[in-house]
């Protein structure tokens, strides 16, 4: 006989099973002889009062032993022979929406610019110890896609969009941990991330799948009005419906749709900058103790959001006990991003700390202005390339794409970031030094508060003001500002159908996930995925 209950206890007793079952046995009068096992459902943390709690929700199993799985499986029959579909990306999109084609008994064929997840390794090594970034393998493309090396969290508000328990029992059968299933705010890790993907690829091809490393799609087949197939670098043409889950880097492709006039548009995105603290720190403020979090809590997040000025200001993609990386995909840029491993052990926490952009803001006056400052020299140049189109459908890339080139400049042409202390920040004063710091290719002191766009760095300032207030010691100067956090998400939208979940015009093709416009992390790309390989199944009976 099994019972479950909703518990509220000390974190001590929830990090340990035998106090979990004494304080069952205690509270709820169940007899100890008679309870064999307990299984953790759900699992988050109530740090809002001095004390600590942890609310679980708990099995306790009676006079029986767990019998079922920690998790779902699913089946994945083999599907060579079958009609293919064309997944263009293998980051979480791209290998969701495969590994559902093969469910509903289609054979994915994906293809990927950057390479397999191991080998894609070597190449981000490089980026820290000689500053040098290839433009077909970095953080951005590669197998797994932006997430593989960026962090590995689960968190999703897209519930709605479709099941994302699903999502997450994939990711188990192919190696996570189930913990994911159980925690509110679930989390792989990078350490363990790479071994998950290269499993989930594997069933693909045991399943009869293909998978092609270092092959980019260089153009769609047209014809009419439908899509029917890819070009590739590689020479080699691939037939069948597509479905196009590139990233929210792959800016030649929303170039080359944009020449050849495939529909899409501009999309709001969030700039800012990496706010690292000591970790200690931020478990100091977030769990109301001078001693931190202690030996059974987790390193501590935070979560704030604002309004300035009229746009939202909020930290994105916390990463308690992490790390910030180079997350540039080419030449001339300066990109960051922020990680965790499995343990959140760094002595290190950061966060993206940003601002809303729309579309219809770079009509601004002052922020026009600031773009033809950007531009420069280079408005004939490759970066300039856009100028010419800075209020069409690739406006916020135009921006987006400047701003990390200005980064560059001021970090001496390399890998090295600007950055400067937080408080020195929304005080206007240039860092005398800087602390230590996560970031391998290292810092340098720079007065982001003067050459950050003003309409960026006073609502940052201000937000700051708010959420020091909020929190009393985040806004200090142990924390450390680093430029410039720009891949919040893609910058245009591919426009699709809300039913059919093809492109507006263009039969066969199947705009998804982050690159797309239509998803925002691993999860809720996962989910939009398979959404998408649904689509192209229904598409493909159609065409039968």
């Amino acid at each position: 006989m099994t019972y479950e209950y909703t518990i509220r206890v000390l974190p001590e007793v929830a990090a340990n099973e035998q106090q979990l079952k004494a304080y069952l046995v205690r509270e709820k009068g169940l007899d100890e002889r008679t309870l064999n096992a307990t299984r953790i459902l759900k699992r988050s943390i109530d740090a809002r009062q001095r004390t600590v709690f942890v609310n679980l929700t708990v099995r306790a199993y009676v006079n029986e032993v767990p019998k079922d799985d920690e998790y779902q499986h699913t089946d994945y029959p083999n599907v060579e022979g079958r009609p293919q579909v064309i997944v263009v990306g293998a980051g979480p999109g791209g290998l969701f929406a495969a590994l559902r084609l093969i469910e509903l008994g289609l054979r994915p064929v994906v293809v990927e610019r950057g390479k397999d997840v191991r080998e894609r390794k070597k190449d981000l090594a490089q980026i820290g110890r000689i500053q040098a970034v290839d433009p077909e393998s970095n953080y951005s493309f590669g197998e797994g896609g932006a997430g593989a090396y960026s962090d590995g969290k689960l968190y999703t508000r897209s519930k709605k969009r479709g099941n994302v328990d699903k999502i997450l029992n994939v990711f188990c059968q192919h190696g996570a941990s189930t913990s994911i299933l159980v925690d509110a705010h679930p989390h792989i890790g990078t350490d363990k991330l790479p071994r998950v993907i290269e499993n989930m690829r594997n069933t693909i091809l045991q399943c009869g799948g293909e998978v092609h490393f270092q092959t980019r799609m260089d153009a769609l087949l047209i014809e009419g009005d439908e899509v029917k197939g890819i070009e590739t670098n590689t020479g080699q043409t691939f037939l069948g419906p597509v479905i196009l889950a590139t990233g929210h880097s792959a800016r030649d492709v929303y170039r080359w749709l944009a020449a050849n006039g495939v529909e899409i548009e501009a999309k709001g995105i969030a700039v800012g900058v990496r706010l690292e603290h000591p970790a200690t720190l931020i478990d100091q403020i977030q769990y109301h103790n001078k001693n931190g979090r202690g030996k059974y809590l987790p390193a501590a997040e935070y979560s704030f959001v604002t309004q300035v000025d009229g746009r939202g200001v909020y930290s994105f993609c916390m990463c308690p006990g992490g790390f910030i990386v180079p997350a540039a995909s080419g030449p001339e840029q300066i990109v960051v991003n922020g990680m965790s491993p499995s343990n959140r052990g760094s002595r290190w926490s950061n966060s993206g700390m940003v601002v809303e952009i729309r579309p219809e803001d770079l009509e601004n006056e002052e922020l026009r202005m600031k773009n033809e400052e950007l531009l420069g020299d280079d408005r004939n140049s490759s970066f300039g390339s856009a100028a010419s189109i800075l209020h069409s459908s690739l406006n916020m890339l135009s921006f987006q794409e400047h701003l990390e080139r200005l980064c560059w400049q001021q970090g001496n042409r390399r890998q090295t970031a600007p950055a400067q202390r937080m408080a020195d920040f929304v005080n206007r004063r240039l860092s005398a030094d800087l602390p230590e710091t996560s970031y391998a290719p290292g810092l340098i002191a720079s007065p982001l508060h003067f050459w950050l766009p003003p309409f960026i760095a006073g609502r940052l300032a201000k937000g700051f003001q708010q959420f020091g207030r909020n929190a009393r010691g985040f806004l200090t100067n142990d924390a450390v500002m680093i430029a410039v956090e720009t891949r919040t998400s893609a910058p245009v939208r591919i426009v699709r159908d809300r039913d059919t979940l093809q492109h507006v015009r263009l039969r066969g093709l199947f705009p998804c996930g982050e690159g797309a416009g239509y998803a925002g992390g691993i999860v809720s790309a996962g989910v939009d995925g398979e959404r998408c390989a649904e689509a192209a199944a229904e598409y493909c009976e159609g065409n039968k």
